[in-house]
């Protein structure tokens, strides 16, 4: 299939509400990004989102406020790091992430330390 972009759609719009596994872009337009942030959290799914900015209080924001499992800021949404949990939430989820325990030990640095008061 050859990809396809949708211009001129609103939230509302199936193209907007269900997961499309294809080469499809939807475009919404919005006044701000209080807006933008409240549509991308309204959906009953959640594996990844994304934002493309210079601001650095909207980047810091966006990744603590989106509902998504895996958030980026001016990188694409798909193709993450194979050693980090890969997962999403609200539909987009079932069970506990792939890779998670391994990504987790392979974060973890093992410390031991004694103080003597």
């Amino acid at each position: 299939m050859a990809p396809a972009l949708i211009t001129e759609t609103t939230n509302a719009m199936r193209i907007n509400r269900e997961d499309v596994f294809g080469p499809v872009a939807s475009v919404i337009r919005v006044k701000d990004y209080d807006e933008a942030l409240a549509i991308a959290n309204d959906t009953e799914f959640g594996l990844s989102a994304g934002i493309c900015t210079t601001s650095l209080k909207h980047a810091h924001h966006f990744k603590k406020n989106a509902q998504a499992g895996m958030v980026m800021v001016n990188l694409p949404t798909a193709g993450v790091d194979y050693h980090v949990p890969f997962g999403g939430t609200k539909g987009s989820s079932f069970g506990s992430r792939e890779q998670g325990r391994y990504a987790a030990e392979f974060y973890t640095t093992v410390k031991t330390a004694y103080t003597l008061s």
